[in-house]
């Protein structure tokens, strides 16, 4: 099951990916499913947003096999690919999106290497945070504003999606808290970075956070930690790693972010970044007006956006 948000008639609908079949927008469909008793529970619920969908957990599956037993049926509630406006899946999330740095040893030995550090790996998780209007979809732009910043970064991600909420969640029991996987790509203004000597003012621009196309149900992805995780530069490949070799692995980045917090239905953690960043290179490589960025990991499928310049 993939799900997203799409826009239609200029209203924000959820969709709904059926497995190597088509895209239903579930608040058309919503009225037919109800008539047709194929909704249990759920019968008298109005027809859910994102949130409200991951809210209901796996009881999300139980709205995909209604779905899949009216598809038949559901004629305009189908989206026909010509019309299909994907937006980011979670267009505004519940709290700033989570971030983990320096999550890949080669990724920090690139770092260390390109500012001549020897910084050791970090012991336990280092958080930060992009706020909400940051996030943009698949195929939007990523705008690069001269008059802020003249060095454009960007690094591809695995992100989850938490489902169940919870406070103090055990390492052991964090599986269950996940919903879901995404793309996310944690572009970067890495003078501004630098200038103010930490991460959130650098990573948290407009359009800085792009995310999508969907939210593959954790039940499609047997395991997380063995995706093939890619990022292209017009074509040109930069970044190509594996998630196995993330420093601290999704248990433990639920274990520690939820301790003495409480994490919301919604919230979107991101992974961190393999080597194979712009300011990493010799000579460095900053992204321009008119480059086009594609992310790509293994079963979550592709997140394509173009940099536009607003200055």
């Amino acid at each position: 099951m993939r799900l997203g948000t799409l826009l239609r008639d200029g209203a924000h609908h959820t969709a709904l990916k059926m497995d190597d079949g088509p895209v239903v927008d579930l608040h058309v469909a919503w009225p037919l499913l109800q008539r047709e008793g194929l909704l249990n529970g759920l019968a008298t619920e109005a027809a859910p947003d994102i949130l409200k969908l991951i809210a209901w957990d796996t009881r999300a599956l139980e709205v995909e096999q209604a779905v899949a037993s009216a598809l038949p049926r559901l004629g305009l509630a189908r989206v026909a690919p010509d019309a299909l406006q994907l937006l980011a899946p979670i267009p505004r999330t519940p709290k700033n999106v989570f971030c983990l740095g320096r999550n890949y040893v080669d990724h920090i030995q690139e770092d260390n290497a390109s500012r001549d550090k020897a910084t050791p790996l970090p012991e336990a998780p280092q958080f930060f945070t992009k706020p909400a209007t940051a996030i943009t979809g698949p195929h939007a732009d990523i705008e690069l504003d001269s008059a802020v910043t003249r060095r454009l970064d960007y690094e591809v991600e695995l992100a989850f999606v938490i489902g169940r909420g919870g406070r103090d969640i055990p390492a052991k029991d964090a599986w269950r808290h996940v919903f879901g996987y995404t793309i996310v790509n944690d572009v970067t203004a890495r003078d501004l970075q630098r200038r103010h000597d930490q991460w959130f003012k650098g990573k948290g621009l407009d359009t800085f956070c792009p995310m999508g196309p969907w939210i593959v149900h954790a039940s499609r992805v047997p395991d997380p930690h063995a995706l093939r995780i890619e990022l292209d530069v017009n074509g040109e490949r930069r970044q190509d790693a594996s998630t196995a070799d993330m420093i601290f692995k999704i248990p433990a980045i639920i274990e520690s972010l939820s301790a003495g917090m409480t994490l919301e239905p919604g919230d979107v953690v991101a992974t961190g970044t393999p080597s194979g960043v712009g300011y990493a290179m010799n000579p460095r490589r900053f992204l321009a007006e008119g480059d086009v960025v594609t992310c790509r990991i293994e079963g979550l499928g592709e997140l394509t956006n173009r940099v536009r310049g607003v200055n």
